[in-house]
């Protein structure tokens, strides 16, 4: 069945060769700490292009889950691919180091370094990089500092002297400073009130589209969910369940009924596609 993006209606691209269009592959993934086990035998794939929403309940590893896939955690086992590149963690180098620059992180608080400015945030990475003249560099921070819709002065200030919402852009900035083709979210919107959270969800849209971004997003923002994801993956009883919004509002499992039959889901949905799909049952 061809699915849809509820931001354009556009087809999402799948090649009929899963390999050459999956940005994320992820087989048999077992994590946990110690004996708790977090994920066993989980299975994900995450096609080129698409913007993927990532839901679960408090402990099911939403962010564990993103965390392991970019090599900051350890698995217990299973077999992950980024951009075609094996993630192992038992390599002598980094396991992201072939990677580096094809992919950014915007972590939960931000994540922002305190004691430097926002340009020197975003900088950061190019710094961690090497190779890129001085005046290349800052031409870049501001167009980063640009694209995400902040004011040119805001690369001279810290992230004390920021509203909660530009700290978010700033962080989201830093995330797109070497141009990667893939982007993790983890909780872009949480903190922001209804307005700034919609603006939000723009901006990630309108950059997804005009970049041809991959973007994985944990999320507890159902107005997001509505909004942006071609895709939703739930994280429940150790593995995950993925479909578009009109597949899991149909999906048995009492957990996900709950989730997306609640009222703010129905009117999240509701007002979002316009009533379509919050009143299916």
């Amino acid at each position: 069945m061809e699915q849809t993006s509820p931001i354009n209606k556009e087809p999402i691209n799948k090649e009929k060769n899963a390999v050459a269009s999956a940005a994320i592959r992820v087989r048999g993934l077992r994590t946990q700490f110690g004996s708790q086990v977090i994920h066993d035998g989980l299975d994900l794939t995450v096609w080129c292009g698409e913007v993927l929403g990532l839901v679960g309940g408090s402990g099911t590893g939403k962010s564990v889950l993103m965390r392991t896939i970019i090599g900051l955690n350890r698995p217990a086992g299973g077999d992950i691919e980024l951009l075609n590149e094996p993630i192992r963690m038992d390599a002598v180098e980094a396991p992201t180091k072939k990677l580096q620059g094809r992919f950014g992180m915007m972590f939960q608080d931000g994540a922002l370094f305190s004691s430097q400015t926002v340009a020197q945030n975003i900088q950061a990475p190019m710094l961690e990089r090497g190779g890129i003249p001085t005046d290349l560099m800052n031409e870049l921070t501001q167009l980063k500092i640009q694209m995400v819709g902040l004011p040119a002065e805001a690369g001279t200030k810290y992230p004390s002297e920021l509203s909660g919402g530009m700290r978010k852009r700033a962080s989201l900035a830093r995330a797109l400073a070497l141009d990667p083709q893939v982007v993790f979210l983890d909780e872009p919107t949480a903190g922001l009130d209804p307005i700034g959270a919609a603006g939000f969800d723009e901006l990630i849209r309108d950059l997804q589209r005009s970049l041809n971004l991959t973007v994985v997003m944990v999320t507890h923002d159902l107005d997001s969910l509505a909004a942006i994801c071609d895709r939703i993956a739930v994280l429940i009883d150790q593995k995950i369940t993925v479909g578009t919004l009109e597949e899991l509002i149909r999906h048995p499992h009492p957990w996900i009924q709950d989730y997306f039959h609640g009222p703010r889901a129905r009117a999240a949905f509701q007002f979002n596609e316009g009533g379509e799909n919050g009143d299916q049952s």
